[in-house]
C-alpha cells in the first residue's frame, strides 16, 4: 500500500497541489481506476498492468 501512495504522490499529484477538492477527487480517482490500475506497467506482473495481469490468469485458469 505505501508503494502505491509514494507512486501517486510522486508520478501524478502536482507539485503545489489542487485547488479545490473535487479536483483532488477527480484527478486521484482517474490515477487509480485508469492509469494505475490499466495502464502503469508493474514490476511485480513482469511489466504488465493489474488488469492485464487479471486478464491473463483468467484465461490461463480457464475462468471467464
Amino acid at each position: 500500500m505505501e508503494r502505491l501512495f509514494r507512486s501517486l504522490k510522486s508520478e501524478w499529484i502536482p507539485a503545489l497541489g489542487y485547488r479545490n477538492l473535487p479536483e483532488a477527487k477527480k484527478d486521484v480517482g482517474g490515477y487509480l481506476m485508469d492509469y494505475y490500475n490499466r495502464q502503469r506497467p508493474h514490476a511485480f506482473n513482469d511489466g504488465i498492468s493489474p488488469v492485464a495481469a487479471e486478464k491473463n490468469l483468467k484465461l490461463l485458469s480457464g475462468i471467464s
